[in-house]
């Protein structure tokens, strides 16, 4: 009798969570199984937020920022969820990208603001984005899928005792990189049109935008391409699919003349930062060079780097070794090697001051003994320009001593950065031009002394083909050095 009692009792409970649980849906008005609120929802991304802009940094364009502002909450105000008080972001980053969070968090990456070629191509992205916030894609995809505390570059470490060294990302990071899955897509597709429509823009212009990003996809091997479009259905299904609601939309909202504002998009973004920016670091001949905090060091050959605002992070291909640079903390050389042996519950083998290349520096030699084994660390920690910077290299015991010589290369080889022409390095920027008369793409870039190993490139960046005849006083896409 208690039993059956438990089980009816157990049996109400789920019930009631299950009741509790399904919230209705703001885009299709159906229920569905979260176990979510609103309020928690916007608790969720204002959270993440702070979380993402220091992961990638603000992009300091304030003319930019209030254009995506402006139609943002333009969109926002004609959205299935009008209430949210939404916020739109550009990120400084060259990836080729925009995502959402819950709560109404939008970000866009300077990379593909740089990839636009019209308002109309912006807003189907925008109203996409927004799209997965109304219809709770990020809540659903939550109950169904639990990420790993990994980073970024965890993606070659195989090796579970070096793997908790590497920063974990925070729960706003997972967020920004969630994928979705093509219905989801699908779906977002479909408001993308809707939205972008209801602003008065032409939503065929974001299937031109797909067609750009099927071409970047496979000028990089698939590795520089957002979520959105790789869990998509192919982009000729999506072009056709897109073309047809597009014109849906228009004649039920009598949308003869819908805006695409192509000149007035290219005119924005003239003086865009192009690629990596020099002044968050940069790589050449397998040397990381940082003119803004004066220093380089040599990278490993052939090894994967990560360079992020917080620290740079290095492994190689085999996935069972990590170098990374951090701001170590500390007041002093000692008070840093102390709080790293604590941070990482690391018993010290050796440990000597040295000078090199005039900078103070503390070599420490820890384990870090686990259940599966020996963690061996090599810490370099260097006083320069009122910084302490930790250089530290980690291996499996038995595996460390292969890669100690090229860990202390990088650690030794740590120097002022003098060269005045690396110091002085300017980033590429987008440069607006005006064709003279009518040509063809490859002669217009010809004209504008574009170096003809970046013709692909820009042709791309216009989402055009070099054969493409342009008439004249087009305006197109240039770069140049800033």
């Amino acid at each position: 009798m208690q039993i059956q009692t438990l089980k009816f009792s157990i049996a109400w409970v789920l019930c009631l969570m299950i009741i509790w649980g399904c919230a209705r849906n703001p885009v299709t008005g159906r229920r569905q199984l979260v176990f979510m609120s609103t309020a928690q929802e916007i608790a969720m991304g204002k959270e993440s937020d702070p979380q993402i802009m220091a992961f990638f940094g603000k992009y300091e364009d304030e003319q930019l920022q209030q254009f995506i502002t402006e139609k943002g909450l333009e969109m926002a105000a004609i959205s299935h969820r009008p209430n949210l008080e939404y916020e739109f972001k550009i990120v400084d980053s060259p990836v080729i990208n925009a995502f959402a969070v819950p709560g109404g968090f939008v970000y866009f990456t300077r990379g593909i603001m740089a990839h636009f070629n019209n308002e109309a191509e912006f807003a189907g992205v925008l109203g996409h984005e927004i799209g997965h916030i109304t219809a709770r894609h990020s809540v659903i995809r939550q109950r169904n899928q639990m990420l790993g505390q990994i980073g970024l570059i965890a993606g070659v470490i195989f090796v579970p005792e070096i793997s908790q060294f590497v920063e974990p990302l925070s729960q706003g990071m997972q967020l920004a990189l969630l994928s979705f899955g093509r219905d989801d897509e699908r779906e977002s597709d479909k408001l993308g049109v809707e939205y972008s429509s209801k602003i008065g823009y032409d939503a065929v212009e974001m299937a031109g935008f797909f067609r750009t990003l099927e071409k970047q996809q496979a000028n990089s091997g698939g590795n520089d391409i957002p979520d959105f479009l790789s869990t998509h259905p192919s982009p000729s299904e999506r072009n056709v699919t897109v073309a047809r609601m597009a014109g849906e939309w228009q004649e039920k909202l009598n949308l003869n003349d819908p805006t695409i504002n192509r000149n007035s998009y290219l005119q924005r973004i003239d003086g865009l930062i192009i690629g990596e920016d020099p002044n968050q670091g940069f790589i050449e001949s397998d040397v990381f060079y940082h003119p803004v905090l004066k220093f380089q060091f040599p990278i490993p050959k052939d090894w994967s780097i990560q360079n992020s605002p917080q620290q740079v992070q290095m492994a190689p291909k085999s996935g069972d070794a990590l170098l990374m640079l951090t701001l170590a903390q500390g007041n002093s050389l000692d008070e840093a090697g102390r709080s790293l042996l604590e941070q990482y519950k690391l018993e010290a083998v050796e440990s000597n001051k040295v000078t090199r290349n005039d900078m103070e520096t503390l070599v420490i030699l820890a384990d870090q003994k686990q259940e599966q084994g020996t963690v061996r660390v090599l810490i370099t920690l260097i006083n320069f320009e009122g910084n302490i910077y930790n250089l530290m290299g980690i291996g499996e015991i038995s595996k460390f001593p292969t890669y100690r010589s090229l860990m202390e290369s990088t650690m030794r080889n740590f120097a002022e950065l003098r060269d005045s022409e690396k110091l002085n390095r300017q980033p590429d920027v987008i440069r607006i031009k005006t064709v003279p008369r009518m040509m063809a793409l490859e002669e217009a870039l010809k004209t504008f002394s574009m170096p003809e190993n970046r013709f692909e490139e820009i042709a791309l960046l216009n989402g055009m083909l070099l054969t493409d005849e342009i008439p004249q006083n087009t305006l197109i896409k240039v770069i140049e050095r800033k």
